[in-house]
């Protein structure tokens, strides 16, 4: 448990459980989330076709992911270490932030 511990850098088990907690509802609400959010815009595979429909379902659910995760994190009170992961996960778009 002491690696998994370090390779995720948290400071207890419960913080771990917590982590995997938050990426886990993350992850399957951002799923859920941009399904509808395709259709409200008005973007459907019967209308572009697969070619282009599921890049940009991809690109929309990067985009409910990154808001999602620190509105999850913030409801089981992990904020710090996901902002951490935040801004990481912004610089390999080419945002820079502090």
């Amino acid at each position: 448990m002491d690696r998994v511990r370090r390779i995720f850098k948290v400071e207890s088990n419960t913080q771990l459980v917590l982590v995997f907690i938050v990426f886990s509802i993350t992850g399957t609400l951002s799923i859920f989330v941009s399904r509808p959010l395709m259709a409200w815009i008005g973007v459907s595979s019967d209308a572009l076709g697969p070619w282009i429909y599921w890049p940009l379902r991809i690109v929309m659910v990067t985009l409910c992911y990154q808001a999602l995760l620190m509105i999850v994190a913030t409801c089981f009170g992990q904020v710090t270490y996901f902002w951490r992961i935040e801004k990481r996960m912004l610089r390999r778009f080419g945002i820079r932030l502090k």
